[in-house]
């Protein structure tokens, strides 16, 4: 509710302008022209997209439980959604023959990038992290990307930072620590019931009564 709650924020809220000394003097063009009807169209979109991701990283949690081999895991999903976007892409374009044509440019770098760091070394590294530390902790840093974006946009870009943007991702990167937090009381085993052979009290490290059978 936290993460969600800090990308809608981000996504509503705009606030003040931040004068950064990397953006000074820059124009809001990002902004320009963006009513209240688009914002919540943002909204929605960053939602479902965040709910969708945390469900298909609960499939892919599931899928490793009886498919424990993440590389071949994850070159089966690439592969899957390089098939489903191709399908996509000839459904929008409707026979552009020159959407398929691949130069020496920008588009091509960010192509590459998207398929080996985004798609297969992201997809390759959830799976491991799931097998330690399950599904809830890998999908919860899903809304962390908005403030990277958000950071990088401002140093790459210039784009001008709002507080809207900055008081949202305060709210993000608190409830990633709480679910860090919440996570780290699981793994503890001080915390975990001990029971001796004849059944008695178990107790924990600081020596609390943890647990009683008969």
């Amino acid at each position: 509710m936290a993460t969600v709650g800090g990308a809608m924020v981000m996504t509503l809220v705009k606030g003040p302008i931040l004068d950064l000394f990397w953006t000074k003097g820059a124009s809001d063009q990002n902004t320009a022209g963006i009513n209240i009807h688009s914002a919540i169209k943002g909204a929605v979109v960053i939602t479902v997209s965040c709910s969708g991701f945390a469900c298909f990283m609960i499939l892919q949690a599931v899928t490793l439980r009886t498919y424990p081999a993440e590389l071949s895991l994850t070159a089966w999903i690439c592969l899957m959604g390089t098939i489903e976007g191709t399908v996509m892409a000839l459904i929008m374009e409707k026979g552009n023959l020159s959407f398929w044509a691949i130069g020496w440019d920008t588009k091509l770098l960010t192509s590459i990038y998207s398929g080996i760091v985004c798609s297969a070394l992201a997809y390759y590294a959830g799976g491991m992290v799931m097998k330690t530390r399950g599904h809830v902790f890998v999908s919860a840093f899903n809304p962390l990307c908005m403030v990277i974006v958000a950071i990088m946009s401002t140093i790459i870009f210039t784009e001008q930072m709002h507080l809207g943007r900055v008081f949202g991702a305060v709210i993000i990167c608190v409830g990633l620590y709480l679910v860090v937090w919440g996570k780290g009381k699981d793994c503890n085993p001080s915390l975990t019931p001990q029971i001796d052979e004849q059944g008695e009290i178990g107790r924990d490290v600081d020596g609390h009564e943890e647990l009683i059978t008969e």
